[in-house]
């Protein structure tokens, strides 16, 4: 088995301890035990130095407040969305949710240090979803992201509470630095700050580590950001005016 089919199979176990009613083949204590034998074995192989069975330990211990985290998604998502039936319908059909509830358990990995495999899960719902958020990004709780094809949240976003993006948003970097040896510097914020209660819609772009939109903002369609904007502030493009002719 390959390490992508390896991280596989946490991920369905993660995706069955945090919605045991949708994806439970186990119960949440089965998946559990799941998750914690395949995390220790490949922390064993991927960190020789360390103590896997701690690592694992921290990272069992985090799991309730991902729960928490993944609980507030699914009712920003069906609050949200007025097309949402049910939170059973959320859970089940919406790829977002999906890519969210993901990235909450490779997030958490990614806090503790441990290499490759939240960049695997991540890419696993990429390639399912269209949906490609680095394990590092930090999201807060209720975050919803509607539709979701071709959405990009870069490793060093930080996104607050109550947040909604539609299709297409990127929140990406600017031009990287380049250190002496023309090398690309490494670990610098690169990516905007998301305040709390901010909408963006549609195709969206928002690049670069200083860049903030303030909380309680709405963001137009196809808008193209590198500047802060403050709070309370609505950003759109001006509407082009099409040109109609008859077809008589």
């Amino acid at each position: 088995m390959t390490l992508p089919q390896r991280v596989a199979h946490i991920v369905k176990h993660g995706m069955a301890f945090l919605h045991p009613c949708v994806y439970g083949e186990l119960n949440a204590k089965g998946a559990l035990d799941e998750i914690s034998a395949d995390l220790e074995r490949e922390i064993a192989l991927l960190c020789p130095g360390r103590d896997a069975k701690a690592v694992v330990a921290e990272f069992v211990a985090r799991l309730p407040e991902v729960r928490r985290l993944v609980e507030t998604d699914v009712s920003a998502a069906y609050d949200g969305d007025p097309a949402a039936t049910s939170r059973m319908e959320v859970v089940m059909a919406y790829p977002g949710l999906y890519a969210v509830t993901i990235h909450r358990l490779a997030h958490e990995l990614y806090r503790l240090g441990v290499p490759i495999l939240p960049r695997v899960m991540s890419e696993l719902a990429h390639s399912k979803t269209g949906i490609d958020i680095h394990p590092g990004a930090t999201i807060g709780e209720r975050f919803f992201i509607d539709h979701g094809t071709g959405v990009v949240i870069g490793e060093t976003t930080v996104i607050g509470r109550n947040v909604r993006l539609y299709q297409g948003v990127t929140l990406g970097g600017l031009s990287f630095d380049k250190d002496a040896s023309g090398a690309l510097v490494k670990g610098l914020k690169r990516h905007p700050n998301i305040e709390d209660n901010v909408v963006i819609y549609a195709n969206a772009t928002i690049l670069g580590g200083e860049t903030t939109i303030g909380h309680d903002s709405e963001i137009g369609g196809n808008v193209w950001l590198k500047d802060s904007v403050p709070p309370n502030s609505r950003v759109y493009n001006k509407p082009p005016a099409p040109t109609i002719r008859s077809m008589a």
